[in-house]
C-alpha cells in the first residue's frame, strides 16, 4: 500500500518551481472516491512533459495502485488553480493544460522551460468565432471547424515558427490533440455509442412498424398540436432521471406524431431540450444529484459551514427560478396557443405545409430516420416500440441504482428519500446507459426476428443504418468537445469569471451576477456540467466572505449562500440552452430531426425570456428577501403578459 501511494506521488508530482500560477512550492493532491471520502496527499518534485506549449501529466498507475485509485478523480490544486482528472478502469490517464501565467517549469528530462502565457482575452475568441459564425451562416460544421482552428492558431501563433509552420502546426493540433483528447474521454465515448445503439434501436422499431403503432395509440390522446405538444412535455417531465435518455428517448419517440399532426421539428427540438436538463437539474433522484452535491460539499468544507450538501440542496430549489419557470412557460405557450418570433413562423409553416424537409434545405438534419416507414403489408404493433423504449428507461433506472449502491451502500439510519437520491448521485450514470440501450436494441431485434416481421439480413441492415444515421451528430458532438477543450486550455471560463468577481459588489447583487456570469460560461463552453465545476469552487466561497465583509447576520448570509447555489445550475442551464455548441442541444436537434441552427435561432428568444423574467421578478427581489412562494407568482403572470401581448395566435389547430 505505501509503495503503491508512492507511485502514485511520483506520477503525479509536477509543476513547480515559479512565482506564478502553476509554480508553487508545493501541489496539493485530493483523490476523490464516489462517496467522497478524501485523501490529501503533498507532492514535492515535478515530472511532466511539454509539447507545442502544452503542458502534459501522463498517469499510468501498476500494481496495488491500481486497484486502489482506478474510477477515482483526481483533484489538482495549485495557488489559485483547481481540475481534475479522472483515472479509468486500466489505472491510466492523461491531463492537458496551457498556462495562464508565465511559468517555469523543470520537466521530467530535465529540462528548465519557461512557457509565455497567451492573453486571456484571447481565450473567449475561438468560442465566440464559432457562435457568432453558426447564428449568421447557419451552418454548424464549419463553424465550429473554424472556432477550433482559430484556437490552435492562438497557440501556435504564441508557439513561434515561421507562418507556414504556424499554419501547418495549428491543423495538426486539431486532429492530434483536440480531437484525440475529446475521445479520450470515456464518458464522451460512452455518448457516442449510447447515441449509437439508441440511432439503430429507432431505426429498427420503425422499420417493424412499432413507431407508427405508437403514433396510432398517442393519437387517441393527441388529436391535435396542442395535446402533441402537451403530451411530448408530458413525457419530458416524466422522464427526469437523465438529460440525455430524455432528450434521445422523447424526440425519437415523439417525432413520427409530430409530423403528423403538423408540429414543426423546431417546436418539437424546444420541448426536448427545455424539458431534459430543466427538471433534471432540480428533482431529488437524477444523474445529476451526485456531481451537484460533491460541488456543494466542497463549498461547505472549504468554509467550514455547519451543513449538509443535501440540506443546502434542498434549500436552495425555491431559488431555481429559471428551471421551474421553463417548465411552466411551455404549458403557458401550449394552454394559449401561441408563439412568437423565429418558433411561430416555424409553427406557421409547418401548419400549413408540413414537415417535409426535403422541401427545404435549411431546416433538414440529415437524418433519414422518416423515409425508413414500413410497407403497407407490415402489421404495425405499438408494442414493438413501446417494450424497447420501456426496456431503456426501466433498465436506465436498474442499472442507476445497482451502480450506485456498489459506490453507496444503503444506509437505513438516514431515511429513504436521502438514501435514494444518494445512491443515484453515486451511480455511474454512462454505464448504466450503455447497458440499457444495448438491451433495448437486443428486445427490438428479438421482436422484429421472433415475430417474423423481418428477416435477420433485413433486420441487421437495420441496425446498420441506425448507426449511419448518427454519424452527423457525432461529428457535431467531437467537434463541440474539442472546442470546448480548447476554451478549458485558454482559460476562458477564468477570463469571464475573473471580470465579473473584480466588480466590488453588494451581497444582494450576488446571486444576480452568479446567474448571468455562469449562463456566460455555459454559453462560452458548452456544457453546463463543466460550468458547475468551474464555478461552485470559485464562487460559493467568495460569496459567503462577501456576505461576512458587509457584515449580515448569518440567516441572511445562508439565504444569499442558498440563492448563489441555486443560480449557479440555473445559469448554467440557461446558457446550456442558448450555446449552438452544447451538447444536449446537438442531441435535440438530432432526436427531433431538426437543423440544429434553426433550433438555435427558434430557441433562444424563449431562452432568454424566461431567463431575464428570472434575473428581474426572482433573482433579484429574493435576494432582498422578499419570498419566492410570491415572486414565482409575479413571475408567471408576466410570463403570461409577455405571451398574451407579444404571442400570435396559431389559426390552424
Amino acid at each position: 500500500m505505501t509503495k503503491s501511494l508512492f507511485g502514485l506521488l511520483l506520477a503525479l508530482a509536477f509543476l513547480l518551481n515559479s512565482n506564478h500560477g502553476f509554480g508553487k512550492q508545493q501541489t496539493e493532491i485530493t483523490v476523490e472516491d464516489t462517496t467522497h471520502a478524501n485523501l490529501t496527499l503533498s507532492v514535492e518534485k515535478p515530472f511532466i512533459t511539454i509539447k507545442n506549449r502544452a503542458c502534459t501529466l501522463q498517469i499510468q498507475m501498476e500494481g496495488d495502485s491500481r486497484q486502489i485509485f482506478a474510477g477515482k478523480t483526481i483533484m489538482i490544486r495549485n495557488g489559485e488553480y483547481t481540475d481534475s482528472v479522472k483515472i479509468n478502469d486500466s489505472g491510466a490517464a492523461q491531463y492537458t493544460f496551457l498556462p495562464k501565467e508565465k511559468t517555469e517549469i523543470h520537466t521530467s528530462s530535465g529540462q528548465h522551460i519557461v512557457i509565455k502565457p497567451i492573453p486571456l482575452w484571447m481565450s473567449v475568441l475561438p468560442p465566440l468565432i464559432a457562435i457568432l459564425i453558426a447564428l449568421l451562416f447557419k451552418e454548424v460544421f464549419t463553424a465550429l471547424f473554424l472556432g477550433i482552428f482559430s484556437g490552435t492558431l492562438i497557440i501556435s501563433i504564441y508557439s513561434g515558427g515561421s507562418i507556414f509552420n504556424i499554419l501547418i502546426h495549428s491543423l495538426q493540433l486539431i486532429i492530434d490533440t483536440y480531437i484525440l483528447q475529446s475521445l479520450y474521454d470515456t464518458g464522451h465515448l460512452s455518448i457516442i455509442v449510447f447515441s449509437m445503439l439508441i440511432g439503430a434501436m429507432v431505426n429498427l422499431i420503425t422499420r417493424n412498424g412499432g413507431m407508427k403503432g405508437v403514433v396510432h395509440y398517442l393519437s387517441r390522446f393527441a388529436s391535435s398540436p396542442r395535446s402533441g405538444q402537451f403530451i411530448t412535455w408530458l413525457l419530458g417531465v416524466s422522464i427526469f432521471f437523465d438529460d440525455y435518455a430524455n432528450t434521445l428517448v422523447v424526440g425519437n419517440t415523439m417525432r413520427p406524431l409530430a409530423d403528423k399532426l403538423k408540429i414543426s421539428r423546431e417546436k418539437l427540438s424546444y420541448l426536448v431540450d427545455s424539458t431534459a436538463a430543466p427538471v433534471a437539474s432540480i428533482a431529488f433522484v437524477t444523474t445529476w444529484i451526485g456531481a451537484e452535491l460533491s460541488y456543494i460539499q466542497d463549498g461547505i468544507t472549504t468554509l467550514g459551514l455547519n451543513e449538509t450538501p443535501y440540506h443546502v440542496f434542498l434549500h436552495s430549489l425555491k431559488y431555481s427560478f429559471y428551471p421551474v419557470l421553463t417548465l411552466i412557460f411551455i404549458v403557458l405557450l401550449i394552454w394559449r396557443n401561441k408563439d412568437f418570433g423565429p418558433m411561430f413562423q416555424a409553427e406557421k409553416k409547418a401548419r400549413l405545409k408540413g414537415n417535409d424537409t426535403t422541401e427545404d434545405e435549411e431546416r433538414s438534419f440529415s437524418n433519414k430516420l422518416n423515409d425508413l416507414d414500413p410497407g403497407p403489408e407490415t402489421k404495425t404493433k405499438a408494442y414493438n416500440a413501446l417494450i424497447p423504449v420501456l426496456v431503456v428507461v426501466v433498465g436506465t433506472i436498474i442499472g442507476l441504482i445497482a451502480t450506485g449502491l456498489s459506490a453507496h451502500p444503503w444506509d437505513g439510519s438516514i431515511g429513504f428519500a436521502r438514501n435514494l437520491s444518494g445512491v443515484i448521485g453515486a451511480s455511474d450514470s454512462y454505464r448504466a446507459l450503455l447497458w440499457s440501450s444495448l438491451a433495448g436494441v437486443l428486445i427490438a431485434v428479438l421482436l422484429t426476428v421472433g415475430g417474423r416481421i423481418l428477416s435477420i439480413k433485413k433486420t441487421v441492415d437495420s441496425l446498420i443504418n441506425g448507426f449511419r444515421t448518427m454519424l452527423t451528430a457525432i461529428v457535431i458532438l467531437v467537434m463541440a468537445w474539442s472546442i470546448a477543450l480548447i476554451t478549458k486550455h485558454m482559460h476562458t471560463a477564468d477570463f469571464i469569471s475573473q471580470i465579473i468577481i473584480e466588480i466590488n459588489l453588494a451581497p444582494a447583487w450576488v446571486p444576480t451576477i452568479t446567474f448571468i456570469l455562469a449562463a456566460l460560461v455555459a454559453f462560452s463552453t458548452g456544457t453546463s456540467w463543466g460550468t458547475m465545476a468551474i464555478l461552485y469552487p470559485l464562487i460559493l466561497p467568495a460569496s459567503w466572505l462577501i456576505t461576512q465583509q458587509a457584515g449580515m447576520d448569518h440567516e441572511q448570509a445562508v439565504a444569499i449562500f442558498h440563492n448563489v447555489v441555486s443560480t449557479v445550475l440555473a445559469g448554467s442551464v440557461l446558457g446550456d440552452h442558448c450555446s449552438p455548441i452544447s451538447d444536449t442541444t446537438i442531441l435535440s436537434s438530432l432526436a427531433s430531426s431538426c437543423n440544429h441552427i434553426q433550433h438555435v435561432r427558434t430557441q433562444l428568444p424563449y431562452a432568454l425570456t424566461v431567463g431575464g423574467v428570472s434575473i428581474v421578478c426572482g433573482i433579484i427581489p429574493a435576494s432582498f428577501g422578499i419570498p419566492t412562494g410570491i415572486l414565482f407568482i409575479f413571475a408567471l403572470i408576466i410570463l403570461f403578459l409577455i405571451i398574451e401581448l407579444f404571442g400570435k395566435k396559431h389559426s390552424y389547430h
